[in-house]
């Protein structure tokens, strides 16, 4: 195990935004999380080889649409939600695992790891931002053998939105009730969940998940410290990632609206001779040239990056006449978890967009 620093933090957050597809958080949020996790104490990191096959795993994570701006989530939010489920939960936590990367996803667990003694899990649900909670569960979603606990904590305190819930149930049942609590507390909450065994999360997570995401962010700031310009680092971010850029232009058109804590709409990219459309739910999930012809579908990673920074892009800052690269890794070239070859956590996102996902997301089987 190694001890995680400040550093860690920066870069985390900086290689997560990539892997946030236009969602997964804030990078000030994650900056400010992650600070504290390694002012407050010393979280370690731990490669899954490291952790014994009967201990105790739980997710730590946010849930909501990441454009809302009516609800507060507090670092304490993060550790009592932890702290309610290892209350409720009848067995030794271990550590903690998060169940995406992103702006600041990545290191959701860090700080009520670092506050109550538990190590951070060199694993992820999802190499990248998802939706729903079920996209990140490891398989897990639509299992009726298995009861877990889902734990939310956090809303804005000045408007009686505060909300903390303690839940047991299947993942399907419970995973709905958690997202209406994420509606009701302003639109973003603070959560635990899914106690699972070592053994489990060797063989159903994205192994690796932090590291690659920290990795990442270090050869990006590398280069940001060179004061590269914002076609340089993007670039690097695709030598280094086996990624592309399917194409560059301005924001052309931007329908995206709130409903029931998800962003959901389109957003049109003027790419010169052949405009790109990205069909949104929280994150970037699938990519359509003028044609009607798909280029990119979940598990994909697909990102709206800066051409002049360099710098992803979330959902809820595309402007029109922002001058967008959209950058795009094949799911081949990324560690799957269970979480994505789970066809049953697909359908409600599908009905939400209005296209189909699965036909693409399973094309190699």
């Amino acid at each position: 195990m190694r001890e995680l620093t400040i550093d860690d933090v920066k870069a985390a957050v900086k290689g997560g935004s990539v892997f946030a597809c236009g969602g997964g958080g804030w990078v000030d949020h994650g900056l400010e999380i992650g600070g504290a996790a390694v002012a407050i104490g010393r979280p370690k990191l731990a490669s899954v080889d490291e952790i014994p096959d009967d201990a105790i795993i739980i997710t730590a994570t946010a849930i909501g649409a990441p454009a809302g701006n009516e609800w507060e989530m507090l670092g304490a939010d993060y550790i009592k939600a932890v702290k309610l489920l290892m209350d409720n939960y009848d067995g030794k936590i271990y550590g903690i695992m998060t169940p995406q990367n992103g702006m600041s996803s990545t290191i959701n667990g860090w700080l009520p790891a670092a506050a109550l003694d538990l190590v951070v899990v060199d694993a992820t649900g999802d190499i990248r931002a998802h939706p729903t909670g079920k996209m990140g569960s490891m398989g897990v979603a639509s299992r009726l053998d298995y009861q877990t606990i889902q734990v939310v904590v956090g809303g804005k305190r000045s408007t009686g939105s505060y909300l903390e819930l303690v839940v047991k149930g299947t993942p399907a049942k419970t995973s709905n009730i958690l997202r209406t609590a994420s509606d009701m507390s302003g639109g973003f909450i603070a959560a635990a969940r899914h106690p699972l065994p070592g053994s489990y999360i060797k063989k159903h997570a994205a192994i690796g998940g932090v590291s690659i995401a920290i990795e990442l962010g270090k050869k990006i700031l590398e280069v940001e410290a060179r004061e590269a310009s914002g076609s340089e680092i993007i670039d690097i971010i695709c030598s280094h990632t086996g990624g592309k850029v399917l194409g560059v232009g301005k924001v052309q058109e931007y329908d995206v609206h709130y409903s029931g804590a998800f962003d959901i709409g389109t957003v049109t990219i003027d790419v010169p001779g052949n405009p790109l459309k990205l069909h949104i739910m929280n994150e970037h999930m699938a990519v359509e040239d003028s044609h009607g012809k798909r280029l990119a579908t979940f598990p994909d990673v697909i990102t709206t990056i800066s051409a002049e920074t360099g710098l992803p892009v979330s959902v809820g800052h595309l402007k029109p006449g922002m001058e967008i690269a959209v950058f795009h890794i094949d799911k081949q070239h990324i560690p799957l978890s269970s979480s994505v070859k789970d066809r049953t956590v697909y359908p409600e996102v599908e009905q939400a967009l209005g296209i189909e996902l699965i036909p693409y997301a399973f094309d190699n089987e």
